[in-house]
């Protein structure tokens, strides 16, 4: 792919007589009830977004505890209580099968905003993440987004390549892009940007799957072409704006990538995996450019970036 010159290409136009089945069902899982690692605005933040990048429906499993608080952020999102045991971490069977029973009927799976991890492997915190992100990745039939604390779990897991089945988008950003390097044995990148764009293309093909590796200029490669984002603005560069990007690609996947079919449904139109994943970022890039510029060089929230999403991807759309 050239780099510097490939155009994107413009998102299917939306049937007329469509209903919310047609776009697709995202399932986003993270969140984390313990007392010392409390997150619950992250898995709320990736369902805004997704729903917000037009998907038809979008499915949050959070821990028990923090579930009503997560619904009240996003309540136009469907919610699945995740087992936990009286610390708030989740148990790990329990899980594994709430995540069967409720995600076999998602188009795409957001998976690791705000979960928790622990790099003592034999925490209950780190032993209910694993059981969760490693069911997923064996599993899961449709594709997975892996974000923050999955990718942190991917990172402590040997082997990590032999457990990637499913059809995967991976966004570290570099901190999280250095841990999997390390695991991986490949030579973390300096800011240069020939540096990012060979470290991204090497992580993709030693996992087999799409890498966006975040940062001014963000890289995304599937190991055999790679795009880099010119777009974007340093408001970016605030909590919760990952979150939004990982639901936005959710619920971009779920509508226009189509690895099984929706039966009797007419669909809005196909795109590949990459070209999903590169609309996504651009979007993203350009909705923190336009906040920007109305507002100003700072101060950005996530949930004011995941509800300019719209308007933007209105304007990449086939008319």
């Amino acid at each position: 792919m050239n780099d510097a010159h490939t155009a994107l290409p413009l998102l299917p136009a939306r049937p007329a007589n469509a209903h919310k089945g047609t776009f697709g069902t995202v399932a986003v899982i993270g969140g984390c009830a313990r007392a010392e690692s409390r997150m619950i605005g992250a898995p709320a933040i990736a369902a805004r977004a997704a729903l917000r990048s037009g998907v038809g429906l979008a499915r949050m499993l959070t821990p028990g505890p923090i579930l009503n608080e997560a619904i009240t952020i996003t309540p136009s999102a469907t919610g699945v209580a995740l087992p936990t045991d009286a610390d708030g971490s989740l148990v790990p069977h329990e899980s594994a099968s709430t995540f069967d029973e409720h995600t076999a009927s998602a188009h795409a799976i957001v998976l690791g905003p705000g979960l928790g991890w622990s790099n003592e492997p034999h925490s209950p915190l780190a032993a209910g993440t694993s059981a969760v992100v490693l069911r997923a990745t064996l599993h899961a039939d449709c594709p997975l987004v892996l974000d923050a604390d999955a990718l942190n779990c991917l990172a402590a897991t040997p082997d990590i390549q032999r457990d990637l089945r499913a059809p995967i988008v991976m966004t570290p950003h570099p901190g999280e892009f250095a841990r999997l390097a390390a695991a991986l044995a490949i030579k973390a990148p300096d800011a240069s940007e020939p540096a990012r764009l060979a470290a991204c293309e090497a992580m993709a093909q030693r996992l087999g799957c799409i890498v966006v590796l975040k940062g001014m200029h963000t890289v995304v490669s599937n190991g055999h072409e790679s795009w880099t984002c010119r777009r974007g603005h340093a408001c970016l560069a605030t909590a919760g704006t990952g979150d939004v990007l990982a639901g936005l690609l959710g619920g971009l996947i779920a509508q226009y990538v189509r690895l099984m079919p929706l039966p009797g449904k007419t669909m809005p139109g196909t795109l590949s995996l990459l070209d999903c994943v590169r609309i996504g970022v651009e979007a993203h890039a350009i909705a923190g450019e336009r906040w920007a510029a109305k507002n100003a060089a700072a101060g950005l929230l996530a949930l004011e970036l995941a509800d300019l999403l719209p308007e933007v991807l209105d304007a990449m759309r086939a008319k």
